[in-house]
């Protein structure tokens, strides 16, 4: 059992040292690069929704889609 554990010990050390070297920083950094880039689009896509629909409301609100002048149907 102390083999394992002494296996288990090495192995995560060895995890970390690689992660320290310049390559290990490189992947970690164009790791974080990706998903910062990945929650930028999906902030925009949401901000460009939100702004397709007030401007829907807006329009709808000042007549400016098509409708002024037309007679409500009941």
């Amino acid at each position: 059992m102390g083999a394992t554990i002494g296996v288990l010990v090495v192995r995560k050390l060895s995890q970390a040292a690689q992660r320290l070297t310049p390559g290990g920083v490189a992947e970690s950094i164009g790791s974080g690069l990706a998903e910062l880039s990945h929650a930028l689009r999906s902030f925009s896509e949401e901000v460009r929704e939100a702004m397709s629909e007030r401007e829907a409301q807006l329009r709808a609100g000042t007549g400016l889609d098509g409708t002024l002048g037309r007679a409500e149907s009941a």
